[in-house]
């Protein structure tokens, strides 16, 4: 996938309906998500999208949307996206949501893990991940990192998106 992202509050939230026969109502929500220049973005938001550490999002929280830039989309204004992972802010909490290869480097070139035997690298669902980190998408959830090209970090956490 092409990770992109937008950064922006809450402005509403909105049942979206997906089906004509409305099975899905409920299932499905748009955020619509306006940054401090005034863009606006709505992101559907799935039973399958990964919010960051489970939180609860309300409106006027600030959150960042990631989202496959590659994928269709209609040609509307605002632009609408389907959220593949949303991040609620957090002081002190940085999230890279992309592909890491082989040497745990993102595909922009702008980060490195460096991972313990004590980082936590989890499923989607919370769950333990036994396989390798390398060559998949990941949620990257740090703090500090080093001043290099690429940056280093040792992260809290990794999230492995099946």
């Amino acid at each position: 996938m092409n990770f992109e992202s937008f950064t922006g509050r809450v402005m509403e939230m909105n049942d979206f309906s997906v089906q004509m026969n409305n099975t899905g109502s409920g299932c499905y929500k748009m955020f619509t998500v306006a940054d401090r220049e005034g863009a606006v973005v709505n992101f559907v938001i799935e039973p399958g999208t990964y919010f960051v550490d489970h939180v609860l999002v309300k409106v006027g929280d600030i959150v960042t949307g990631y989202y496959d830039a590659d994928a269709p989309t209609p040609f509307i204004y605002p632009p609408q996206y389907r959220a593949i992972v949303m991040a609620k802010e957090k002081s002190g909490q940085f999230v890279k949501v992309d592909h890491f290869n082989r040497q745990l480097v993102s595909s922009d070139g702008t980060l490195k893990l460096n991972l313990t035997r004590s980082t936590p690298i989890l499923l989607e669902n919370g769950q333990s991940f036994s396989g390798r980190p390398e060559n998949r998408e990941l949620v990257v959830v740090y703090s500090n990192t080093t001043r290099s090209m690429p940056a280093q970090t040792t992260p809290h956490k990794v999230i492995v998106l099946c």
